[in-house]
């Protein structure tokens, strides 16, 4: 993967992620979501830690501070406005050719930097269905960031289940769409609602 294939689909969800952000009520934030462990106040914080903060972050190669770790970004009122521009500022930073080049060091293992875009494209996608779900919103997607949220599912799926970040696949028939069969693969269950 490279930045021709990654960063069109990075830069389409990360939009998707901050439109559903934005559908977010404030007395949604107890609700329940697909990510058992979370309910839609610890998903949102997550995916503004890791998506957008995390995102810029990998791209400066520079480690995330620890403060932002224990952030409960939701307790802004204008936190989703604050998601949005923080997306903003760290896809302007993968905007640069440079930055996909060489690796980015995670403090406990190096990866290219193509592939921590494509992993957090994933993240996006897959985490922006789940607080769409959990606050009773669409999530849309082009097949082709489907496609590539597959693929990234499907290669690295073996890891997150070790570290329980996916739980065991759930059924989808080869004919479904490639975003709902990612979706099956992390062990999401496609018809999950509120």
């Amino acid at each position: 993967m490279d930045k021709d294939t990654v960063y069109p689909h990075l830069t389409e969800c990360a939009a998707e992620a901050a439109r559903i952000a934005h559908g977010v009520a404030a007395g949604q934030l107890p609700a329940p979501t697909p990510c058992t462990d979370w309910d839609v106040r610890g998903l949102a914080n997550h995916l503004v830690l890791y998506t957008s903060h995390g995102l810029e972050h990998r791209a400066l190669r520079k480690p995330l501070p620890d403060a932002l770790a224990s952030r409960d970004f939701t307790a802004d009122t204008d936190w989703a406005a604050r998601y949005a521009a923080q997306l903003d500022r760290a896809l302007t930073a993968w905007s640069d050719p440079v930055v996909w080049e060489g690796e980015v060091d995670l403090g406990f293992t190096t990866m290219p930097a193509a592939e921590i875009a494509s992993l957090i494209t994933k993240e996006l996608a897959v985490h922006g269905w789940d607080l769409a779900r959990a606050t009773g919103q669409d999530h849309r997607i082009s097949d082709g960031a489907g496609a590539l949220v597959l693929a990234v599912v499907e290669q690295h799926a073996d890891v997150y289940r070790q570290y329980d970040g996916f739980a065991t696949p759930v059924p989808a028939p080869d004919s479904a769409p490639a975003f709902r069969r990612a979706l099956a693969a992390t062990g999401r269950d496609p018809g999950w609602t509120a």
